[in-house]
């Protein structure tokens, strides 16, 4: 009896603190005061921080696997090792299944030679291999099979905390999709159709993420760590957490982190940007109204984007095809079921599952690092550079079209924080003059914002994801 209250008293997470663990829990106060108090992007900061918080308490493993990886990398020329603190990993209990004999083909029962020449076909184990083409390059998704015998196991129990299961999600890159479907099925395409010149504009703010790529070289981080920093500038964040589990697993919950907090501190920093680059004037320009976009338009609109990205850029339609996908199905106006549901049902779990699973990766000894403030540092510049960069690039579109000119507010929600950015742009319009409603007109490059963001991301795993 004294025994087994021993190993309870033992067992207890309290005689496991680690002073990582105190310094998380602040953190976590401060995004919860955020989502709740402040109610900056709650829906997301929320569930991040909670999940932050679970892992940030000693939990006997019964949450999250923890375990110390190997990585191998290159630095200066050199190959090198060096061990991370990683998390997430199921353990299968498999038994190997026996196969039955192979059933003898009519053709040739009886014949002893054959019989043995089929067996042994038969019983050759089936080998996988990437399909290599004609000039020696692997052709990616494409695999060559060989022999016949398959290893096949008997799962019995697979073991594992919750995030093991849930962040199978993220692992296996299902959560980012299915929020961009439920992205399109919210988002009206028609304000982009109506202006198509304001593609530049969302084109434009890309520069943020192209900065900040070449900043975080500078400072020491490899091509796909910094591929996946300078995303943040995209102001997206299921597209930022996608590249990072692509391209740098080890960094996603800092680049979550910095992701999402600066999206819900857009209407804090983009404004003081676009005051100081544009005059009172250009404040105050009036646009053209946007002409009526058809049902036709927007439902060709949805399926040449989807072409045309998936033939250029592979590797970005998980992103594009599922946002093209929920926009479809919203202005075909005949799946008014599942347009529902994308937009609630299914956008609300995803939401509570991918912040949870994003928060537990948290945890104070991996988070708790030099990069980590890195991080934080290079995606305020991003997102700076990104809003300063679509507000010039409008003006100089206003040396372009002189009898149309664009007002210069709207260059700022080229960022992705679709409709965040829009309304910041319309805000900050509105404080110039009441009257001036800019928030479909900045629909166009915010929309434009998302769709550019994913390209890149497809651009960089296309490049460095070898």
């Amino acid at each position: 009896m004294v025994e087994a209250f021993e190993t309870f008293i033992e067992g207890m997470g309290i005689f496991s603190l680690t002073w990582q663990m105190a310094v998380m829990w602040v953190v976590v106060s401060v995004l919860l005061y955020l989502g709740v108090a402040k109610e900056f992007e709650p829906l997301l900061l929320v569930p991040i921080a909670f999940g932050a918080l679970i892992a940030n308490i000693p939990d006997n493993g019964m949450t999250i696997a923890k375990m110390n990886r190997e990585v191998v990398s290159c630095k200066d020329g050199q190959p090198q090792k060096t061990v991370i603190r990683d998390v997430g990993a199921l353990r299968l209990h498999l038994i190997p299944l026996e196969h039955d004999k192979t059933k003898i083909p009519d053709e040739i029962v009886g014949n002893e030679t054959k019989i043995a020449e089929h067996q042994a076909l038969m019983s050759e184990p089936m080998t996988a291999k990437p399909t290599v083409d004609e000039n020696g390059k692997i052709v990616k998704g494409d695999y060559t099979l060989k022999g016949q015998a398959t290893q096949d196991y008997l799962l019995t129990a697979p073991e594992g905390g919750l995030f093991d299961f849930i962040g199978l999600g993220i692992k296996s890159e299902i959560y980012p999709p299915l929020i961009f479907l439920g992205v399109g099925a919210l988002t009206d395409f028609g304000p982009l159709l109506a202006a198509p010149r304001t593609i530049l504009l969302g084109a434009a703010a890309q520069i943020g993420v192209a900065v900040t790529f070449f900043m975080a070289l500078m400072f020491g981080f490899n091509k796909g760590e910094s591929a996946s920093i300078g995303i943040i500038g995209g102001a997206d964040g299921p597209t930022s957490i996608f590249l990072a589990m692509k391209l740098a697993p080890h960094l996603l919950g800092a680049i979550a982190v910095a992701a999402y907090t600066y999206m819900a501190l857009v209407p804090l920093i983009q404004p003081p940007i676009m005051k100081l680059l544009t005059t009172h004037k250009e404040r105050r320009i009036r646009m053209k109204s946007l002409r009526q976009v058809s049902k036709g338009e927007k439902l060709f609109f949805s399926v040449l984007v989807t072409v045309a990205t998936i033939l250029l850029i592979p590797d970005a339609s998980p992103l594009i095809g599922m946002l093209m996908l929920g926009n479809f199905l919203r202005e075909s106006r005949v799946t008014e079921r599942l347009v529902g549901a994308a937009q609630n049902e299914l956008m609300n779990i995803v939401t509570i599952l991918l912040g949870t699973s994003v928060g537990l990766t948290m945890q104070g000894e991996r988070f708790l690092q030099p990069q980590t403030a890195g991080i934080i540092c290079l995606g305020i510049v991003a997102f700076g550079v990104a809003t300063a960069g679509g507000v010039i690039f409008a003006k100089l579109m206003n040396l372009i079209w002189r009898k149309s000119p664009v007002n210069p507010l709207i260059g700022s929600a080229g960022v992705s924080a679709v409709p965040m950015a829009a309304r910041v742009s319309h805000n900050v319009g509105q404080k110039e003059d009441p009257s001036n409603y800019l928030l479909m007109h900045a629909m166009g490059p915010n929309v434009a914002g998302v769709i550019g963001t994913a390209v890149i991301a497809g651009y960089y795993i296309a490049t460095l994801s070898h």
